[in-house]
């Protein structure tokens, strides 16, 4: 296994990205889901500069994003953005993307649940006949109750994905995980040969090792069945806002380059802007944790 970061968590150039995970030790990157923020062949000119791998990409599905929606025009622009992230994956040579279906925040339905099976279903099906005939595979992904509806645990993103087609996979990430699974090591045995991605934060999503989880277990349960693919950290860190705060060069007071997408998503979140300082101590302390195990 190798290991991964995401780069959505902090707003910065992806060269300054780059330039922290290479001295890092880091392998791979998962970009950020926003293929408009990227000109894929400057990009690939930055990750040749500092040795780094695109590994795939997250879809971020905020605002109007939505497989699910009883609007099929909507529906149309949410697969059409779906498969732009898997265009900028395939142009950087990066191998997966993890698909959320539903809109990140929206926790109440529009319609019966057998309209939005089937809608998942069609759409996710368009979008793996693009991603087939490049050579990407899409990992759906569960994520907890408060952020959607629809797809909570392994064994939901895995019958959804046998419903797409034999090489759509899923992609798991420990932080809902700890929220939604009854046992984390039986759904990883459970998703088996379809698990194509997987994300890691601890139990606070806080960096692996500032929470309670067992990563020796979790990353022995991975070997058993065979994963040998990327571990990628996708810690978004909680930020206290009291004198009790353990981190207090944690908070950027002037944050600079945010998207208003991204300004929500960190607020609705419980979060905010962090320090290059705070988010550089996350960013070693997961590999510290993690490299020793893999």
């Amino acid at each position: 296994m190798e290991l991964a970061i995401h780069n959505w968590m902090r707003a910065e150039s992806l060269e300054h990205t780059l330039n922290r995970i290479n001295k890092l030790d880091y392998t791979h990157i998962e970009i950020q889901g926003t293929p408009e923020n990227y000109d894929t062949k400057k990009a690939q000119l930055l990750l040749d500069l500092y040795g780094i791998k695109c590994w795939g990409s997250v879809t971020l599905m905020l605002e109007q994003r939505n497989l699910l929606a009883k609007d099929p025009e909507q529906r149309k622009m949410s697969i059409q953005y779906v498969k732009d992230v898997a265009k900028m994956v395939y142009e950087l040579g990066g191998k997966v993307i993890s698909l959320v279906p539903a809109t990140v925040g929206k926790i109440i339905p529009d319609a019966k649940q057998e309209e939005e099976w089937q809608w998942a279903v069609e759409g996710i099906q368009e979008i793996y006949k693009y991603t087939e005939d490049h050579g990407i595979q899409i990992g759906i992904e569960p994520i907890n109750r408060f952020e959607t509806y629809f797809i909570n645990r392994g064994e939901q993103a895995l019958a959804l994905a046998e419903a797409v087609g034999p090489n759509c996979g899923v992609c798991l990430d420990t932080f809902h995980m700890n929220l939604e699974e009854e046992n984390i090591y039986d759904t990883i045995q459970k998703v088996g040969k379809r698990l194509v991605n997987f994300h890691v934060a601890d139990n606070n999503r806080m960096a692996p090792g500032m929470g309670h989880l067992n990563w020796p277990k979790i990353i022995s349960t991975l070997k058993d069945i065979g994963y040998d693919k990327v571990l990628s950290v996708e810690f978004c860190a909680p930020l206290d806002r009291t004198p009790a705060n353990p981190f207090p060069n944690s908070i950027e007071t002037n944050p600079q380059g945010l998207s208003a997408e991204q300004k929500k998503f960190l607020e609705d979140h419980g979060s905010s802007a962090i320090t290059d300082e705070f988010y550089t101590m996350l960013t070693k302390k997961s590999i510290d944790t993690l490299k020793s195990l893999i």
